[in-house]
């Protein structure tokens, strides 16, 4: 069997792969790594929040039943975004924490992520810890007065949009956005926040239903957000993923700006500010060579790491840096917390607008973006599937073709049974018949 976590926790398909059973088993081992060695007579605390999505209700009983079961107090936080699980994990100072989210994949799928004391998400190793725990199948079993209680926590929306709001000195006056909230977590706090900093908002995709979590709209489907800007004469939209730990952007003029825009628009801003520790932005591999260029130019350096918001995690903390996150809209300020948050990020990148009275657009014309392609084809086996010697090949002689004039990236999706081939070229015409070529040879 290959390793249960991905890159983001363990997900699957609700009910088939990831299983009510396997939610009590898999949070029964995650209790006896991240809840040892508990302090002399303290019980120890574990945070659950989830997503709308309909198998959320019977994964979060699994998840809280398992936690009980080995003596750990569950406080229940609600409908609430991963990055808000992670600071109130902190902020009840409780021994870890759980997320229940697929995030922007479909409906039927879910997920869960765990959270170590602190917030923080789990390093390879203590994943590793679990998976060993879960297959030792014998979790400690307290009874009596030592069984873990289930209570919620009625205060949690407001503890995070303040703590939200502590982030700004700027007032959001004067400007009107308009924020899907992908009918995901986003819909508890994200209109709540953008209007308590003094935002107009135009709120759609806010009203889940347990089946319509991502279902053409948020961060994965801009265009009912673009078409909504457009129609109300926003000065911004902001679209969030179904566990709202993503932000993506569309400019007053409908021009849609991803996460290295956003990126970009922040990094400069904190620069000029003397916040941007080192002059220097970490970002994955899959953001697009402009970023590069763009903060070249301003004097600022680029750090990539692998694709996933953990690695830009590792090293923001490694290096003591302010600011990291990918293309796909996670956006990382660790002042702030300690994983990416896509309502932070809107606040973040709305005040920037309202201090410099310039629109997105023009703030995010730093960036002069290269042709990029990306084809997702799906495998049953990436390991094969990526080894192959007639893939290899065509690799080696289509980056030799592109020289110093692009780049591909070929890399396994970490969360999908996908081959992910991503192409850089001078024009789109090269880089999509580079990648449709390289991703002909997937099978």
């Amino acid at each position: 069997m290959g390793r249960l976590f991905g890159t983001d926790g363990v997900r699957g398909l609700a009910n088939a792969d990831l299983t009510a059973e396997l939610a009590v088993t898999l949070s029964q081992a995650a209790a006896t790594v991240l809840a040892r060695p508990a302090e002399e007579g303290a019980r120890p605390l574990a945070v659950v929040g989830w997503d709308p999505r309909a198998s959320s209700e019977l994964l979060t009983a699994g998840v809280a039943s398992g936690l009980a079961s080995t003596g750990v107090d569950v406080l229940l936080v609600g409908v609430m975004p991963t990055p808000a699980v992670a600071y109130l994990t902190a902020a009840y100072d409780a021994t870890l924490g759980v997320m229940i989210s697929a995030s922007h994949n479909p409906m039927p799928d879910n997920g869960i992520k765990f959270f170590a004391k602190g917030g923080h998400k789990l390093e390879d190793a203590v994943e590793d810890e679990i998976e060993a725990a879960l297959a030792e199948k014998d979790p400690p079993r307290p009874t009596g007065a030592a069984i873990g209680r289930i209570r919620r926590a009625p205060d949690a929306v407001d503890r995070y949009v303040a703590h939200l709001g502590s982030a700004l000195t700027q007032s959001l006056a004067g400007l009107t956005v308009v924020v899907d909230a992908a009918n995901g977590a986003a819909s508890t706090v994200a209109a709540k926040a953008y209007r308590a900093a003094g935002a107009e908002v135009i709120a759609i995709h806010d009203q889940p239903d347990g089946l319509n979590i991502n279902d053409e709209c948020g961060s994965t489907h801009m265009e009912s957000l673009r078409a909504a800007v457009l129609a109300h004469g926003a000065d911004l939209g902001l679209a969030h993923d179904g566990d709202a730990d993503r932000c993506l952007a569309v400019a007053a003029d409908g021009t849609v700006i991803d996460g290295d825009g956003i990126m970009a628009v922040i990094a400069l801003d904190m620069a000029a500010a003397g916040e941007l520790t080192d002059n220097t932005l970490v970002a994955t591999v899959m953001s697009n060579l402009g970023l590069h260029i763009a903060m070249r130019a301003a004097g600022i350096t680029l750090r990539t790491t692998a694709v996933g918001d953990r690695y830009v995690l590792e090293e923001l903390r490694a290096g003591g840096f302010a600011l990291g996150g990918e293309q796909s809209g996670h956006v990382v300020l660790p002042a702030f917390g300690t994983t990416g948050d896509g309502v932070l990020t809107g606040l973040r990148l709305m005040a920037v607008m309202a201090a410099s009275g310039r629109s997105l657009r023009d703030l995010a014309a730093v960036v002069t973006k290269m042709p990029q392609v990306l084809v997702n084809v799906r495998v049953e086996d990436k390991v094969a599937a990526m080894a192959a010697p007639d893939l290899q090949a065509a690799l080696t002689a289509e980056e030799t073709a592109l020289g110093d004039n692009g780049r591909i990236l070929l890399r396994p999706s970490g969360t999908e049974p996908l081959i992910r081939v991503m192409v850089e070229a001078p024009t789109e015409d090269a880089a999509r018949g580079t990648a449709e070529r390289l991703a002909g040879l997937i099978g």
